[in-house]
């Protein structure tokens, strides 16, 4: 596999079609057995990816005309050869600029290689001078690559010092971590099975939470065919800790797909009781049933429904709620680099999705049950602000403790928030 070409045709779809990174680099990878060769494309299709604000930045300081004069085909290859050059330590300069008029000519942009020549090589010997102008959206934009509004959002919300704790960490590998299952073992017996198994770990704060040393491949690994843990975030592990589970218990999981809050539920509640989780999509709950069925949760009835919908038969049935609705994942950014580019207007109708959903959640709740909401997102108008408007909303609800939003550079997790709920009693 030229590992190159195949970035270059990944990166141009993902420009064109809004493809997911993700799903394209997965579907390369299959194609290959060198896992020198994937995790070169890896990193460099995520690398452009995650810098493309400060690569085009760098790259508009050696242009006459604007970047946007260029065709797609050429800005990708300039982006992918100034990444290399700048943001690659043990790529050889001559390979990073040889290989990018390489890519230019069997692309069909070679009137451009000359240009592409000159301008990476002007790159490779200016060092990188990010603005200090004093406007902190658009310096951080430029130095962390994210969008000026995004960077904004971020500032109106939680601040300067937090804002840049945010974006800092958008360019780090997020850990491994994995949930060990309970109802098959323990966490000290599974550490030594990952021993075995050529892996290190490491306890993370949260119990039976552990990170692996790791990433790719686990899915071959004995212990993962044995159904003996699945991966999950230690934040979405301690949102499940919020909802105080016990053997027995009915615990309704709204928007349930892919599954982890699931089956971490269903070990904490040692496989006895009842989890309906639902999911608005066919596909995703034949999924969820097939992880359910590895890790031999049968306490999981996974089935397809519109958490937005009421639903008669659910009134009044659970001992606990979940909703973790759909958000706008900016809590994810380290995961999904492409989120970062989200245009804000389209996530300006989700907080009316995500308070119906936990409005419909509520009314499922037996008179002394829990009632969770969570997202993977760092924006207040889809969390504290939905919260508030269901208090008010609801007097005959009380929050139970502060809202938790966790942050990556403060938690080491992703960005996430919960919030319990509970009837009132007081007369």
């Amino acid at each position: 596999m030229n590992e190159r070409q195949t970035a270059f045709k990944i990166l141009c779809r993902i420009e064109k079609d809004k493809a997911y990174a993700n799903l394209l680099l997965d579907a390369a990878i299959k194609e290959t057995e060198s896992s020198v060769a994937s995790g070169f494309l890896t990193a460099l299709v995520y690398g452009v990816i995650e810098r493309k604000l400060t690569l085009d930045y760098l790259l508009s300081q050696h242009l006459k005309k604007p970047l946007k004069r260029l065709s797609p085909e050429a800005v990708t290859i300039l982006r992918m050869g100034a990444y290399q050059l700048k943001f690659m330590d043990k790529v050889p300069v001559s390979a990073a600029v040889n290989e990018s008029v390489k890519l230019s000519k069997k692309n069909g942009c070679a009137y451009a290689s000359g240009l592409i020549n000159s301008v990476l090589r002007r790159v490779k010997e200016t060092e990188i001078s990010y603005p200090e102008t004093g406007n902190k959206a658009y310096d951080f934009s430029i130095r962390y690559s994210c969008p000026e509004p995004l960077v904004q959002h971020f500032i109106e919300d939680y601040g300067v010092e937090d804002t840049e704790g945010i974006l800092k960490t958008s360019f780090e590998i997020p850990p491994t971590t994995v949930r060990v299952n309970t109802v098959k073992t323990d966490i000290e017996s599974f550490k030594a099975t990952l021993l075995e198994e050529g892996i290190e770990a490491t306890e993370v704060g949260v119990p039976n939470m552990l990170n692996l040393s790791k990433a790719s491949g686990l899915e071959n690994l004995e212990s993962y065919k044995k159904g003996l843990f699945h991966l999950q975030d230690a934040a979405s592990a301690r949102c499940v800790e919020a909802l105080s589970l016990e053997p027995g218990h009915v615990l309704l999981d709204l928007c349930a797909a892919p599954g982890g809050k699931s089956f971490t539920a269903a070990e904490h509640m040692q496989n006895k009781g009842e989890i309906l989780s639902f999911d608005l999509y066919e596909s995703r709950v034949e999924r969820m049933k097939k992880g359910a069925e590895r890790l031999g949760l049968q306490v999981i009835k996974a089935s397809a429904a519109d958490a937005s919908r009421e639903n008669e038969a659910l009134l009044n049935s659970a001992d606990r709620v979940l909703c973790d609705v759909p958000c706008s994942g900016f809590g994810t950014i380290r995961r999904k680099p492409e989120i970062r580019y989200k245009d804000l207007a389209s996530i300006d109708k989700l907080p009316e999705l995500q308070y119906n959903i936990l409005e419909n959640g509520s009314k499922y709740l037996k008179e002394n049950g829990i009632l969770v909401y969570s997202t993977c997102t760092l924006n207040r108008a889809e969390n504290d602000a939905v919260c508030d408007r269901f208090l008010n909303a609801h007097p005959e609800f009380e929050a139970l403790g502060e809202y938790t939003t966790l942050m990556p550079h403060k938690d080491k997790t992703d960005g996430f928030f919960f919030a319990r709920f509970g009837r009132r009693h007081d007369g």
